[in-house]
């Protein structure tokens, strides 16, 4: 069955038209709303915004509760995103929803916030903004004129099938969703390099943080997990794994769950690794109850959305971000974002070891991401923004941080709103209006910070 439909009045008359816009984003995630966010400053172009879930937010409220990305790790960070990423946590910041913390392997200062509020902030933001954002509304198709270039897409409802047309297309699907229904060529995790395992994470109430961290915190915690898998009295998929409080008191969150070898572009094989990654959680919520201090009388309160997936399709774009280029601190002219986060590759390992390798950006150090990582080969009419862009295996376990992500739906937007009006996209002007956003686009040369709120200019307090 082809995944492109072309132009025929005998498949595509029979399915209304919902609506014509300027720019139509894919995925509301938060590289997709970032995008479509970008795409409508100055309000110039009409911009839709396709979710098939009930609100908008992606893995930044089905299933994390942190930002990574903001800033370089080590013991002089520098923040190195800004603009509307800046406007998302201010929002969160202004309703209280936000505090500081640190990672446990030092991937930088995290900016932990509370998912349920994100998901009130981005649907404000949005709606403020004008664009015009379609939940439950699902991409089943990619419509095509006989030279390929796309011209619309098809949506699955409640009410049925419609078609959007649209001049300029953004595929924020994480999944690649879009660019795989109109044959753009990508890379799928585990074609090359093994992919990187799934997480279902979970969230537990009732938890006595103090008796917690008397106990030795963090580092109790991995030796009763080792020691545990060790005598097998619980069955526990790794070695090593983090939770840490939430924003809402005697509340924590977790990332251990480990599920690997299960393709998550198959259905079933995506509802195999659900089902396993629920079993898991309640493993590790019977091993903190037995085990750990402060966990005796807590209980799992909720579930990710959905489990959590690191990679899947990697679009091939005008150029391929690798390891190289994040280990020597590449510069490109055509930079549209930083990111001094560390390769974090979540490998499967046989045994149940730790299988988490880590490789740090040397000296603290923030480097390029070029633009051309957003435009998939050979196209005009469509840009890929969050962890769909165009890199090898070891640069996107680096480059996938949700700081980074919107910095890329920022930059994607905002191109494809240039090329609307110029009818291309010109490097220097693109970087001229991402800096009058707020993007950062240079590595600050000592603590700099954009704006006044508390969560930008207090972190180094933590």
């Amino acid at each position: 069955m082809k995944s492109q439909i072309q132009s025929s009045p005998l498949i595509l008359d029979r399915i209304p038209v919902l609506a014509e816009t300027d720019i139509l984003v894919v995925g509301a995630g938060s590289a997709g709303c970032a995008a479509a966010l970008a795409a409508r400053e100055g309000g110039q172009h009409r911009v839709i915004l396709l979710e098939r879930y009930g609100f908008p937010g992606g893995t930044s409220t089905q299933m994390l509760d942190t930002f990574y990305g903001f800033f370089t790790p080590g013991e002089d960070p520098r923040k190195v995103v800004g603009g509307i990423p800046d406007r998302v946590v201010d929002s969160l910041d202004a309703a209280k929803a936000v505090f500081l913390r640190p990672n446990t392997y030092g991937a930088g200062t995290g900016v932990n916030y509370n998912p349920e509020r994100l998901k009130l902030v981005w649907d404000e933001l949005l709606e403020k903004s004008g664009v015009r954002t379609l939940l439950h509304a699902t991409l089943v198709a990619a419509e095509s004129d006989p030279s390929g270039r796309l011209t619309g897409v098809v949506i699955s409802t409640r009410q049925g099938f419609f078609r959007i047309r649209a001049k300029r297309f953004i595929d924020a699907s994480g999944d690649a969703d879009l660019c795989h229904l109109a044959d753009i060529p990508y890379e799928k995790a585990g074609d090359i390099d093994p992919a990187q395992s799934m997480t279902t994470t979970f969230r537990m109430s009732n938890v006595d943080l103090a008796a917690y961290e008397s106990a030795g915190g963090k580092k109790m915690l991995m030796q009763r997990m080792s020691a545990a898998m060790d005598s097998g009295s619980h069955p526990l998929p790794r070695k090593a794994g983090s939770l840490h409080p939430m924003n809402a008191a005697g509340c924590i969150s977790t990332v251990a769950v480990r599920v690997a070898d299960l393709d998550p572009t198959d259905f079933q094989q995506l509802g195999e690794a659900e089902r396993e990654g629920r079993r898991q959680a309640f493993i590790y919520e019977q091993f903190l109850q037995d085990c750990v201090p402060g966990f005796e009388h807590s209980h799992i309160i909720g579930l990710s959305h959905h489990i959590g997936v690191r990679e899947t399709r990697r679009v091939h774009g005008e150029y391929r971000l690798t390891r190289d280029d994040c280990m020597n601190v590449t510069r490109f002219d055509d930079r549209v974002l930083l990111c001094g986060a560390p390769i974090e590759d979540h490998r499967p390992a046989a045994g149940g070891g730790e299988e988490t390798a880590w490789a740090y950006v040397p000296n603290g150090q923030a480097y390029d991401v070029p633009y051309r990582t957003l435009v998939p080969k050979g196209r005009e009419e469509i840009w890929v923004a969050g962890r769909c862009f165009s890199a090898t295996h070891d640069a996107h376990a680096s480059c996938r941080s949700m700081a980074q992500t919107m910095a890329m739906g920022q930059a994607a937007g905002t191109a494809a709103a240039l090329s609307l009006e110029t009818g291309i996209v010109d490097i220097p002007t693109l970087q001229h209006r991402l800096r009058q956003q707020g993007a950062l686009l240079e590595t600050p040369s000592k603590k700099a910070h954009t704006g006044a709120a508390d969560w930008k200019l207090n972190h180094f307090d933590i």
